[in-house]
């Protein structure tokens, strides 16, 4: 892409920004709401995001040692955006159903050198394309299906969410702001509390690293109220050729690649949370996620969990929360003959949902892993959150592949150099994360961030010497209509 597109997408964002920020007359309650009349309804919608962002020794400086030569800058700083426009209609089908859809697009863009070294890159693509039938009673059974890509979420998301991939040749890596899955069909139906959902999804990945991994599944689903819920989601993935990293046997040597390893595996999720005390303990909560996966065709057998408690003190000022979770995914074991890497399929990537650790969560994905990770939110007006992170992240197999092969290296083995992979201290990283949220208006929001990363015993191994810390910061603004 050359600097004039670049130039032209980066004036289209900010020209924008300002009709979202632009002051609007008594008369323009909702200016989005094209078409209010009975039995039918239009609306334009329209988000806006503009980040700026800057890192300082990416991945500890790692790139001095593993790739000397490739001229990759560990320090950078680059700005990024999209806009998303897109219209959406619900229309009465007789008294007891409503046709409904929905159409978008993202157009996002970089500016300067992202984290992967991917810069003056960006994208249009379509997000949202669906069309929908679904019952309008207020009470009693629903039925609601849907065919096109849309977003769509099992469970707390620690396997299926994330349906869209953004960053490398579509630019805007840090928002991410497609969520969409390319393909979906959406059957859901139920009563009151209780809603049983039959999904078939194919994931809008980038074209140059496109998996092909289709997946089939159900989530039954039980909401107490709010807050208190207890589900479990079943999937199979038909197709795929996304390859596995088989640890060598022993740990002795790189990992084994094998194409196409994801095709054929089979995985169960029970979730819930809920607050089992009434009167002062009423701000305590509790929840949990286990997951198992299995693929008898390459004798693979995973699992992965977390368990997270916390208390809210809704009565004290500043209404403070604190909240200790611990997840853990499983490694390939070397001394095995038997696959037991978890595949972290689709998960929602942030701290508030399943990354492990901050800056880490970069680096590693959610397998081979455990995280301690501890917060404290604090929100001193209505508008203003405060939140504090910190994760003691560490391998839960040594000499054992924690990302796709990530750690193979040559190591002197009885005084002779040696391929291995992972590392051979499970101590990974310690992330601290400080976040300011703003709510500038009902359509606004203001996000800022900085964090740290110190290399735990694991990582400087790898270097043979202490590895500097990694440190990084940004702000962003989010308009949504």
């Amino acid at each position: 892409m050359s600097d004039a597109d670049n130039g032209r997408r980066l004036k289209a964002v900010l020209f924008l920004l300002g009709i979202a920020f632009a002051p609007r007359g008594a008369h323009a309650q909702d200016p989005m709401l094209l078409v209010d009349e009975p039995g039918l309804e239009v609306r334009m919608h329209l988000q806006v995001g503009v980040n700026a962002v800057a890192e300082q020794n990416l991945f500890w400086n790692f790139a001095d040692t593993f790739a000397p030569t490739s001229g990759f800058d560990s320090d950078t700083r680059w700005l990024e955006g999209y806009v998303m426009p897109g219209i959406s209609f619900s229309a009465d089908a007789g008294d007891l159903f409503a046709i409904y859809g929905k159409l978008s697009v993202v157009a996002s863009g970089t500016l300067g050198t992202d984290a992967f070294d991917a810069g003056g890159t960006g994208a249009v693509t379509l997000e949202d394309a669906y069309l929908g039938l679904r019952t309008t009673a207020q009470t009693g059974p629903f039925f609601d299906m849907s065919f096109g890509p849309r977003a769509f979420k099992a469970g707390t998301g620690m396997l299926i969410a994330n349906g869209g991939s953004s960053g490398f040749e579509r630019g805007a890596l840090k928002l991410g702001p497609r969520k969409a899955w390319e393909q979906a069909a959406i059957l859901r139906f139920g009563q009151d509390d209780l809603a049983a959902t039959a999904f078939f999804i194919d994931a809008n990945e980038l074209s140059d690293k496109d998996s092909g991994t289709k997946i089939v599944g159900t989530d039954l689903r039980y909401d107490v109220d709010e807050g208190r819920y207890a589900g479990l989601t079943f999937g199979h993935v038909v197709e795929s050729d996304s390859p596995y990293a088989r640890a060598a046997a022993g740990g002795i040597g790189p990992p084994v690649i094998m194409p196409g390893a994801r095709d054929g595996l089979s995985f169960v999720n029970a979730y819930g949370r809920t607050n089992p005390f009434d009167g002062s303990l009423q701000g305590f909560f509790i929840g949990g996620d286990f997951a198992y996966q299995w693929n008898p065709d390459i004798d693979l057998q995973a699992w992965a969990g977390r368990v997270q408690i916390g208390y809210v003190f809704e009565d004290l000022s500043w209404a403070p929360t604190i909240a200790y979770s611990y997840q853990t995914f499983s490694g390939d074991d070397p001394a095995t003959s038997r696959l037991e890497r978890f595949d972290p399929l689709y998960y929602e990537g942030n701290p508030s949902a399943w990354s492990t650790g901050t800056k880490s969560s970069m680096m590693f994905l959610n397998t081979n892993v455990n995280a301690h990770q501890l917060s404290l939110q604090v929100k001193p007006t209505e508008a203003d959150t405060w939140t504090l992170r910190y994760a003691h992240i560490r391998a839960n197999e040594l000499n054992s592949p924690i990302q796709f092969g990530q750690g193979t290296r040559l190591d002197e083995i009885d005084g002779t150099p040696t391929p291995v992979a992972g590392v051979g201290n499970r101590h990974l990283a310690d992330d601290i994360y400080l976040e300011y949220s703003r709510v500038i208006n009902k359509n606004t929001y203001l996000t800022a961030g900085a964090s740290i990363s110190f290399p735990g015993k694991g990582m400087d191994a790898m270097t043979k010497e202490n590895s500097p810390n990694w440190l990084g910061g940004f702000v962003n603004v989010i308009v949504n209509f």
